[in-house]
């Protein structure tokens, strides 16, 4: 049965619109499990994300990707080192939200796009346009501003737009689907993770396995890592890049509105010099990735 274009075009932005609304409304889940620190969320975080990945990749019937990929040395070196990325940004992002701080992940997240166009300009050779120049300058604005307004770096914000960029440019590289690229990623982190686990519950010092409320949330932290990243791989799958490019910008949209009005964090005068500075960027942004998506289809 063959899909038509509309329903295929409307599949995909449903499954992009799911991506990327689950992603921004991940603050809320981390916060039900703050009383264990962010470094226990994350080990939770990992083993039942490759958990659940196992039976996901077992229900596709994907193994034969999984073991080409196993067999070739330098994709697995390429994921040793994805996995560690993707590693630290989760760690940085859960520990930004349970400290507070869900308003800076947001911008975080506005900025990442751009800094993939820097690593685009850097390590792939690829070129400005104008209107990116223009972006990425009024980004860089706003993180220059809060600098000044504050006399520090938005370290959360940098650190997660930085590591998610390099997590997409050595994706970018190494070319293996989402779903068995990240089961070999949290495969390489899963025994650390899971000693660590182990660990606590040897000490006692954690309420995993005692409180059952706690013990559900972190083990449903693996389906919520992996399911927004099958609605993820459906979008990708039936849309072109211009308009998965917008639909991004929901997850710190919506990350930003919890920030400000469910979480009551502090939006001041200067948060909004800077964030007015990195949204003209964005605007541009996306602005530009439009109008060269309808050249490209006019011509």
């Amino acid at each position: 049965m063959q899909i038509g274009k509309p329903s295929r075009q409307l599949i995909g932005v449903l499954s992009g619109l799911a991506a990327f609304a689950s992603w921004g409304l991940l603050p809320v889940y981390w916060k039900q499990m703050r009383v264990a620190g962010p470094f226990e969320i994350l080990c939770h975080r990992i083993v039942w994300s490759c958990i659940f990945l196992f039976f996901i990749i077992i229900v596709q019937k994907r193994w034969g990707e999984v073991t080409c990929i196993v067999r070739t040395p330098a994709k697995i070196k390429g994921l040793v080192l994805s996995g560690l990325i993707i590693g630290l940004n989760w760690f940085v992002y859960i520990w930004a939200v349970n400290s507070g701080r869900v308003v800076e992940t947001s911008l975080g997240y506005y900025i990442n796009p751009l800094v993939n166009v820097l690593i685009g300009f850097l390590l792939l050779g690829e070129t400005f346009s104008r209107l990116q120049s223009l972006a990425v300058f009024s980004a860089l604005a706003g993180v220059m501003y809060s600098i000044f307004a504050y006399g520090t770096l938005p370290l959360f914000a940098l650190t997660l737009a930085v590591s998610f960029g390099f997590y997409g440019y050595a994706r970018k590289k190494i070319q293996t689907a989402p779903i068995p690229g990240l089961f070999i990623e949290t495969m390489v982190i899963f025994i650390p993770a899971l000693g660590y686990i182990l660990y606590k519950m040897v000490l006692s010092e954690t309420g995993f396995m005692k409180d059952p409320v706690l013990t559900l949330w972190m083990i449903g932290a693996g389906v919520v890592t992996s399911l927004p990243l099958l609605w993820f791989a459906a979008a990708a799958k039936r849309l072109n890049l211009s308009t998965i490019g917008i639909l991004q910008y929901l997850s710190p949209s919506l990350s930003f509105i919890l920030g400000v009005f469910v979480y009551k964090e502090p939006f001041t005068r200067h948060h909004l010099i800077t964030f007015g500075c990195i949204w003209i960027g964005v605007f541009l942004y996306a602005w530009e990735s439009l109008s060269r998506h309808r050249r490209l289809h006019h011509h």
